[in-house]
């Protein structure tokens, strides 16, 4: 069987480039990459893409060694049946490492028809790095090699105001684009790269922020002979992915022509202000995930699916979102329950895998930011403590116990916070141990025993899952609160 190539596929003719993509892992290729395919063939939007490898040791090489093709499938739930597409991307023209060609790197800031940086550098990837300068080939950073190539732009076509370009970044982080702008001017300042190019950074080109949201598993190693004999071709750079897709960038009209997404049926919305739809999916898709998890471990389930599927832990999480989290966004509750039945989906998705313990890490942090706004905006509007939310905060202080049953539990995260609950569950007296958790400030950021009932209501529910577990506990707990 032949390497997957374009004389074998009868695509040796390529578009020219008009994206310069930081970054060529799995999330990038079955999101960006299968984006801008689908504008190629809905919209004829004909754009090709490079790819830079952003790290020293990366898929550059194997990706050239396949002409840049790949093949991606989408594997997943739409309001209730199961979906499966295969899909040929044909869009990258070329990968490039500036690690061993520095100069075919800075020939990219020379494309006539360039017009996008595109990346996904992991959250670490925006970054300020102090040692980085101009003449480094090339400097560590990404904020500083692609300062390097604006510049590189800038000075080759004189400062040409048709000639900037439009950045839209993909790291997780918020504020993304604001926060590499930011960096690339810093580092313009110290290179003294002269304020002419700041102006043509300010004027001619523009920063996106982004909100991404696609489940990307990646390369399915655990059932890789299922998926090659779907091919007529060997393809070592296979990525799996779930169907759902949601792109939210911040924008105006002219960014609207510039990417006619609405030429496609992807969920790519253009907004003046992405904040809005970020609060949804950290509080709802994130939020669900997070609570979910030290309860259903202590229920007994080990995954997500599980979780969803069980009449028991199904409901609570359903309640959970429904009848708590939802109630508490300043958004149309149709398109909240519409996107909460989507996150259902994902969460009942049989082709990917979410180990409960795989997403247990660090779930006091998260808890903060993903779960309890939803319960203090609760307890503002509705002047009581939202139930399911509350037992689940009490299931998460449960869990950091450590042990369950005379089993261990998966706590994972840093040493000093499993040390503060080894302290807090040396007392055997639960309002002791609710008063403690609730009111450490440095998890939580305020000291929420100032919240009516909060711990009385936790040290129930804890008192009532270590006496009559999880289930019975929740029964007994919800005729209280």
């Amino acid at each position: 069987m032949n390497l997957l190539n374009r004389t074998i596929t009868n695509l040796e003719s390529t578009p020219p480039i008009k994206v310069v993509q930081f970054g060529e892992g799995n999330f990038l290729r079955a999101f960006v990459d299968y984006a801008f395919q689908k504008l190629n063939e809905e919209a004829n939007f004909d754009a090709g893409i490079a790819v830079v490898q952003p790290i020293d040791r990366g898929l550059v090489k194997m990706l050239n060694d396949q002409d840049g093709l790949y093949t991606l499938f989408l594997k997943g739930i739409q309001k209730g049946k199961e979906i499966q597409l295969k899909q040929l991307i044909t869009n990258i023209v070329k990968g490039i490492d500036p690690y061993s060609n520095f100069k075919d790197y800075l020939s990219l800031a020379k494309e006539e028809q360039l017009q996008f940086i595109i990346s996904n550098t992991t959250e670490a990837g925006i970054a300020y790095v102090d040692t980085d300068s101009l003449d480094m080939q090339p400097p560590t950073s990404f904020p500083a090699k692609l300062t390097v190539l604006l510049y590189e732009r800038f000075k080759y076509f004189k400062g040409d105001a048709n000639k900037g370009l439009t950045i839209i970044p993909c790291e997780l982080i918020n504020y993304n684009s604001d926060t590499l702008k930011e960096i690339i001017i810093k580092y313009s300042d110290d290179w003294k790269l002269g304020e002419d190019f700041k102006t043509w950074l300010n004027q001619h080109c523009s920063f996106h922020n982004t909100l991404v949201d696609r489940i990307v598993p990646g390369y399915p190693k655990d059932e890789i002979e299922a998926y090659n004999s779907q091919l007529s071709y060997k393809d070592n750079l296979i990525v799996a992915a779930e169907t759902f897709f949601l792109w939210v960038i911040e924008g105006d009209d002219k960014l609207k022509e510039k990417l006619p997404f609405y030429k496609t049926d992807l969920d790519v919305k253009i907004v003046e202000d992405m904040q809005p739809y970020r609060t949804r999916k950290v509080r709802i898709l994130n939020g669900a995930h997070t609570a979910m998890v030290p309860f259903s471990l202590l229920y007994g389930n080990t995954t997500v699916k599980q979780t969803v599927d069980n009449d028991f832990t199904g409901a609570f999480v359903n309640n959970a979102i429904f009848n708590e989290i939802n109630q508490t966004l300043p958004m149309d509750k149709k398109e909240l329950d519409s996107f909460a039945e989507e996150v259902l989906d994902r969460f009942r998705n049989p082709f990917i895998i979410h180990n409960l313990s795989s997403i247990a890490l660090n779930s006091i942090s998260k808890f903060k930011v993903r779960v309890l706004p939803s319960l203090l905006e609760y307890v503002v509007r509705n002047k009581k403590l939202p139930t399911n939310l509350t037992f689940a905060f009490a299931a998460l202080i449960r869990f950091y116990k450590g042990t369950w049953k005379g089993g261990d539990l998966p706590v994972n995260d840093s040493a000093e916070i499993v040390d503060d609950f080894a302290e807090i569950w040396k007392s055997n007296n639960y309002g002791q141990i609710a008063t403690k958790a609730l009111g450490n400030t440095s998890y939580w950021g305020e000291d929420l025993n100032h919240i009516e009932n909060l711990a009385n209501a936790v040290a129930l529910a804890l008192e009532e899952i270590d006496t009559n577990g999880i289930e019975v506990g929740f029964a007994n707990f919800s005729k209280i609160y």
